[in-house]
């Protein structure tokens, strides 16, 4: 292969040569564009965020990722819209922005907030503020008032795009990304002996720092130990530690806050804004020693559950830092220590929070404001919730207690008469299910003051028991459809307005329940909560899946940018999934090795299949999920679903890569496989086009590894994605659009194993300027073989100033995917 070596354009002329570039692409001037964003602090090459504009505004998610590396301009896939589509004959807005607002609020039936003493109505955490901007609706450009807000009770921070004429909301995205779970109940293992250590002295801020914690990469108490971990902030991401925020020794706070994470307990679940919120604290010598005892409830240990999310949100910080997540690219800090970007965004992260269960959130806002993470309590192994008070099956049962509405009382049971839900029969089943509650209630009557038993059916557990509520119901008792222990109820779309609490039984004891009412037997029944919840702040997964959400948005469209992951092909679940995958893979761990997603919080042991369709494996047998099965809206939700597809590809890309270049049980500084699939994601993210498909996506990667690698890897990146469906034939149809994809197992022609290709990459120059290449000077080369046959004794040319040519002679033998690194002096004289 031939390579050219140039020198390094400076970032001036980069954005020169944009202006041009986008004149001659695009017959732009500079009226319809400008610079949204920029990434100069990547060592291979800078990225820019071109936003498109339109008499003067921002069209909303028109925005085109560029990257230049040398002089080469590169890009994965035009976002710009055609001005040959219709427009707006709307130039001026018709109504204002507080008019807008109020409009929008009255169409969502939202009336809780009130108006702050400058005069601008206020949610949560700041005002609502208004801009004007043009949004694609129905292929025409229209003019609308954009603003955010977050609901008074924390779970949505919507991002509204009103018509400027009428008000009428024209596109509403919802940046907080809730992720919601049904899950089976298992049993616990906790791992409870205590060891200490110290990380190494030359790469950790020394400030005297003490956290009693589940260490990374220990996913959860379940995998092993708290241990005493000190002085863990790098000094590279958090320079004066994780308490500091004016960039001076010493820190400005002794609880668990500071530049990246302000962690406290929420147990009113509002988001915080009773001002009365917990966080521990560890006095002047910052010792964070606290002890859990998880037999306990867990108010009983909120000093060791507040330090524990604490220390995994900074590690996040840390250790992507290193990645390239750091201040230009849009990542957290309050002070950003003059290296770029917005400040005054480090994360509010709320424990414990007491408005759910079964969950975890996070919403992110562009670059300068702070993302919301909040984390809930689990329902714990299933206990003897229900007890049957007369009849034939007088006694008590197992039953799970659903993930949303009230919780069942702990102290005085609930008790009531147990009715039979009954509805019309749906045009759709060949076999309707009259007690499954998806249709219309025939008997509403009878359920008025009861405990209403309902079957699971095809709709989701949120609608079904918000009818129920409807009707009077003061309790549900929801009988599963399927063999095996009942599962934790989601919530779904509706479960957010349910105030009554609810449980799953089994079939077994539930088929005999209904029945015994369908004989018309009187049954009184009573409903107690006496579990011992598990709390999602010692499960690290979670927490780091979490945090994932706020880098993915961050980067892809650039850090101004929140709104790229909406689109319902995009894969920001899996990367979450992903992000918990890595900060959790240890030395040891295997491709053999399954791995189940929140294993801990789902109540199960380490070897269960998590929270999705199947554990993470390349192991067909284990997870044969390719790109297809996004088709299937069946069985594959969305965004769940559709994620967990991506992310099995994603895992599968990891241990190609573990495989090829090892495993670095350091996660930070390390130079493993693992370390350069880490770096290798954070570039694509970074170049990847704005609401990517799965196909954008994989090609945002493979440009990536040319980028940062010179494309070494291109072919081992082709295999993986190929094996699952994503290959160089896959078509993603439209990326709004979850149920047009096509899959296609077949590599691209300079991948075929029918041709030995031989590809070969510059890895460093050892010169005072980088990319310049001068006389005497070591030049450091890998070459991989990805051909199928063994080649001996081979040449590899250097083109330079695209005439003179250098040689060099390889006298060794490459068996196919080998990869050799040597060094060379060049010898040309370029006087």
């Amino acid at each position: 292969m031939t390579f050219g070596f140039s020198q390094i354009f400076s970032q001036q002329k980069n954005k020169s040569k944009i202006d041009n570039y986008l004149k001659e692409e695009f017959s732009f001037n500079s009226d319809n564009f400008s610079l949204k964003n920029s990434i100069e602090t990547n060592p291979n090459y800078d990225v820019y965020y071109i936003q498109q504009k339109f008499n003067g505004l921002e069209i909303h998610n028109a925005i085109t990722t560029l990257s230049i590396k040398d002089e080469s301009i590169s890009y994965v896939k035009n976002n710009f819209i055609d001005y040959k589509l219709g427009k707006s004959s709307l130039n001026e807005p018709i109504i204002s922005g507080y008019e807008a607002i109020q409009k929008t609020l009255n169409e969502l039936n939202i009336n809780s907030f009130k108006n702050s003493p400058d005069g601008h109505l206020h949610s949560n955490h700041h005002n609502i503020e208004a801009k004007l901007i043009y949004i694609l609706n129905d292929d025409k450009l229209s003019l609308s008032w954009n603003f955010n807000f977050i609901t008074t009770d924390n779970k949505n921070w919507y991002d509204v795009f009103a018509d400027a004429e009428s008000g009428k909301v024209l596109k509403l995205e919802n940046w907080m990304i809730n992720c919601e779970f049904d899950h089976n109940n298992g049993i616990h293992d906790h791992a409870n002996h205590i060891i200490s250590f110290d990380l190494n002295e030359n790469k950790s801020t020394q400030d005297g720092s003490l956290y009693r914690v589940i260490p990374v990469p220990t996913p959860s108490p379940n995998h092993g130990p708290f241990e005493l971990v000190s002085n863990p902030a790098s000094i590279v991401a958090s320079p004066f530690g994780w308490h500091d925020t004016n960039g001076e020794p010493g820190p400005e706070y002794t609880i668990t806050r500071g530049n990246n994470v302000y962690a406290k307990e929420d147990d009113e679940g509002d988001g915080s804004l009773s001002g009365q919120d917990y966080s521990p604290d560890g006095g002047e010598e910052l010792n964070f020693n606290f002890t859990a005892d998880l037999s306990l409830q867990p108010a009983d240990n909120m000093d060791a559950s507040i330090t524990n999310l604490f220390y995994v949100n900074n590690m996040m910080h840390d250790v992507w830092y290193r990645y390239g997540f750091d201040e230009s690219s849009g990542n957290f800090q309050e002070n950003n220590y003059g290296n770029g970007g917005n400040d005054g965004d480090s994360v509010f992260a709320d424990g414990q929070d007491g408005d759910g269960f079964n969950n975890a959130s996070f919403g992110t806002p562009p670059d300068g404001s702070n993302p919301q993470m909040t984390m809930y309590l689990w329902n714990g192994p299933a206990t003897d919730a229900l007890t049957l008070l007369d009849g034939n099956l007088a006694g008590s049962y197992l039953g799970v207690p659903a993930g949303f509405g009230n919780s069942l009382p702990n102290e005085t049971p609930l008790v009531g008469e147990l009715a039979l839900l009954f509805d019309i029969p749906s045009i759709t089943e060949l076999e309707p299910d009259l007690n499954d509650g998806c249709q219309q209630i025939t008997n509403p009557e009878e359920l008025d003051g009861k405990i209403v038993v309902i079957r699971r059916g095809e709709c989701e557990f949120g609608f079904k028991v918000l009818a129920a509520q409807n009707a009077g119901a003061i309790a549900v008792i929801m009988v599963n459809n399927v063999t095996g222990n009942p599962i934790t109820m989601g919530a779904g779309a509706q479960g957010g307005n349910v105030t009554i609490p609810s449980i799953m039984i089994s079939q077994s004891n539930g088929e005999a329940l209904i029945n015994e009412l369908l004989g018309n037997e009187i049954i009184n029944a009573s409903l107690i909560d006496n579990s011992t919840y598990l709390d999602s702040d010692y499960d690290t997964e979670i927490i780091a899946h979490e945090y994932g959400h706020g880098i993915s948005n961050r980067l892809m469209g650039g850090a101004q940018s929140s709104g790229c992951m909406q689109n319902l092909e995009q894969q920001g679940e899996g990367f979450s999934d992903w992000f918990g995958l890595m900060l959790t893979m240890r030395e040891g761990d295997s491709p053999s090795l399954a791995r189940g997603v929140a294993t801990y919080s789902s109540g199960q042991d380490i070897s269960g299949n998590g929270l999705r369709n199947a554990p993470y494996s390349p192991d067909f047998s284990v997870n044969d999920y390719t790109y297809a099965d996004s088709n299937n809206t069946a069985t594959v939700s969305q965004p769940h679903g559709v994620g967990f597809v991506f992310a099995t590809m994603l895992w599968d890309l990891t241990w190609a890569f573990v495989d090829e270049y090892g495993f670095d049980p350091d996660i930070t500084y390390g130079n493993g496989g693992n370390n350069k699939v880490m770096q290798l994601i954070i570039d694509g993210l970074k170049v990847a086009p704005c609401s990517s498909g799965f196909v954008d996506m994989r090609d945002a990667i493979i440009l990536a590894d040319q980028l940062t690698n010179n494309g070494i890897n291109k072919c081992l990146i082709w295999e993986v994605f190929a094996n699952r469906g994503l290959g160089y034939l896959a078509e993603q149809g439209d990326e709004d659009s979850r149920t047009d994809q096509v899959e296609d197992f077949s590599l691209p022609p300079s991948c075929e194993s029918s041709s030995n290709n031989l590809d070969s990459g510059v890895l460093s120059i050892n010169s005072p300027q980088s990319g310049v290449l001068t006389q005497n000077e070591n030049i450091s080369v890998s070459v991989r073989n990805f051909g199928v046959n063994s080649i001996t004794n081979f040449d590899i040319y250097f083109q330079v100033n695209n005439q003179n040519q250098i040689t060099e002679t390889i006298n060794e033998t490459m068996d196919p995917g080998d990869i050799i690194e040597f060094t060379f002096e060049n010898t040309y004289d370029f006087s």
